[in-house]
């Protein structure tokens, strides 16, 4: 049976903020997923935009909106992040100081009935997360360093996906597996056959002339 494949298109390769409103309607029915990089110059050296125009893309279409918080810090972020129509959000696991406070920030997400994710860069290990795996909707791995779009691809990556793969199966958790970096038609397959469930894709459908056949290229195993 085939398995079901979410892409998400990422807003990361898109300068001017208007646009993104227009890529956020154009990929409507389209892309499963508005994946929104929402970065603070702190966690990554680069800033984006904020949570109102999170809040505008959500008013301006109806495409699911998947928000990635590569900031520091994120457990005062994450509301106004809901508010704006966020139904993923994901944080990054190596942004608290508090380790503590990722149970608080996953109970705030679930609590306003968003789904809740963590993320980890790709110095650090599934280990370092198993202990939350089984309270997180999504777990995305970044198959890239965060910050940057066009970035090729690391196929260390595939070995993160298949221990959380594994680490689901072995133990009935629910969670998405999530992969954000450098994914294209060419390392697809690969990536949903060591048990990926969501593709994250920057540049590569937002630089192809027909991006509906380019995310049916993603989906096709």
């Amino acid at each position: 049976m085939k398995k079901d494949v979410f892409v998400a298109v990422s807003t990361d390769p898109i300068g001017e903020y208007q646009l993104i409103c227009e890529y956020a309607k154009d990929m409507q029915g389209v892309a499963d997923f508005l994946h929104c990089d929402i970065m603070d110059g702190k966690f990554v050296p680069k800033t984006t935009y904020d949570a109102q125009l999170v809040s505008n893309i959500n008013s301006n279409s109806g495409i699911m909106l998947d928000v990635h918080l590569m900031c520091e810090e994120p457990i005062d972020l994450v509301e106004g992040y809901i508010k704006a129509g966020a139904n993923i959000v994901t944080v990054h696991y190596e942004a608290f100081k508090d380790k503590t406070q990722i149970i608080e920030v996953l109970n705030k997400i679930k609590k306003a009935h968003a789904l809740a994710g963590i993320s980890i860069k790709p110095e650090t290990s599934v280990n370092e997360i198993k202990i939350y795996a089984h309270d997180f909707d999504v777990i995305l791995v970044m198959s890239v360093e965060p910050g940057a779009s066009g970035q090729k691809f690391m196929p260390e990556a595939l070995e993160k996906i298949k221990q959380l793969d594994t680490l689901r199966s072995s133990n009935d958790f629910k969670y998405k597996i999530e992969v954000d970096g450098g994914v294209n038609a060419e390392n697809a397959k690969d990536i949903i056959d060591a048990g990926a469930d969501m593709l994250v894709s920057g540049s590569y459908v937002y630089k192809a002339q027909d991006k509906k056949l380019a995310i049916e290229k993603l989906k096709a195993e």
